[in-house]
């Protein structure tokens, strides 16, 4: 099975997830960008979206929504904003988000609306605190991984729109002063166009996939400064009616000797067919599904067709086995 395991109540757009355990609670605590798919005039179904906040006390078994975060809007911006694509991490102290803003609801994806990423801490995942916009490698970049890595750095990776769709590093000693270092992974004109990159430590290496809006690239490095391609998945259909679309923008968890993936999909879109996106009210819909990742012979694997009731955020799950450490950066 390979249903949807949430979709948003009111708008029904939850896209860009992203999971993280309450510290307090011990809940784990789903954010996503809140699409308007009945939102008219070009691009604005995909901009103006809050950020979603869904809830779940049973290990990722079922998920209640909770609302939408609220004060991330710049001082001086517009009533309206567009929030996307949120990463949330834990230093051991405080949770930091880096969201990826753009001031008002625009009606094209045109250069002459900058994109930023904008750091906020919290206490609690409910209050947060602005930080401010981080400075990188041109004024189009959208977003955010952070992982920390063995160096005792954490590194930041992100795409860049105005570098042909590429991923760029930064990195930071304490999570508020960033230094941009290189590209990673290069866009257009000489490689595949991406975005959404997401990495997490799993049976000996570490792991980058991005999006090519075809299926989730694959990347696999021994200490996340150099990377190497190790093939593509979610480029094939789920075994459900309404898991047949390519998976989109994830998140990882580690949990043991496996990870669980957090994907969405347009499941009323026949994507393969329309090139120019989905033009309906349904087809912009979407929905969010959970998945299986793990290393076989050195190599990712990922299992789709996944019963979305199983609380797979836990090792008492059905898939017990031993912990391992590194889990998406999370100290």
């Amino acid at each position: 099975m390979s249903k949807p395991i949430y979709r948003d109540p009111v708008q029904d757009g939850a896209a860009d997830p992203t999971v993280i355990r309450n510290v307090e609670t011990g809940a784990w605590w789903l954010f996503y960008t809140n699409r308007q798919p009945a939102a008219e005039g070009g691009k604005r179904w995909i901009h103006g979206s809050p950020i979603g906040i869904a809830i779940s006390k049973d290990d990722g078994a079922s998920w209640r929504y909770h609302g939408t975060v609220r004060g991330l809007d710049a001082p001086g911006d517009p009533v309206r904003n567009t929030h996307w694509a949120p990463e949330i991490i834990h230093d051991g102290a405080l949770y930091h988000m880096y969201l990826t803003y753009i001031s008002g609801v625009p009606d094209s994806t045109l250069a002459q609306h900058p994109r930023s990423i904008v750091h906020f801490t919290s206490l609690d995942l409910e209050t947060w605190t602005r930080i401010g916009p981080i400075t990188l490698s041109s004024n189009r970049v959208i977003d955010a991984c952070v992982f920390a890595c063995p160096d005792k750095l954490w590194r930041m990776w992100y795409k860049d729109e105005a570098d042909g769709d590429s991923t760029w590093v930064a990195t930071s000693p304490d999570l508020y002063a960033w230094t941009v270092v290189e590209r990673v992974i290069p866009g257009k004109p000489h490689a595949t166009p991406h975005e959404g990159p997401n990495v997490f430590y799993l049976l000996g290496w570490y792991w980058m996939v991005v999006d090519e809006w075809h299926g989730q690239a694959v990347y696999r490095s021994p200490d996340t400064l150099s990377w190497e391609r190790r093939g593509i998945f979610g480029n094939e259909p789920g075994s459900e009616p309404d898991d047949l679309r390519y998976v989109r923008h994830v998140d990882v968890e580690v949990v043991a000797d496996y990870a669980v993936c957090y994907y969405f999909t347009h499941p009323e879109w026949d994507e393969t067919s329309q090139s120019a996106g989905p033009q309906s009210v349904d087809a912009r819909k979407t929905a969010i599904h959970h998945a299986i990742l793990r290393v076989v012979n050195d190599d990712l694997q990922f299992q789709r067709d996944v019963d979305p009731k199983l609380p797979l955020l836990t090792e008492k799950s059905a898939f017990q086995s031993v912990r391992t450490t590194g889990s998406k950066g999370h100290r």
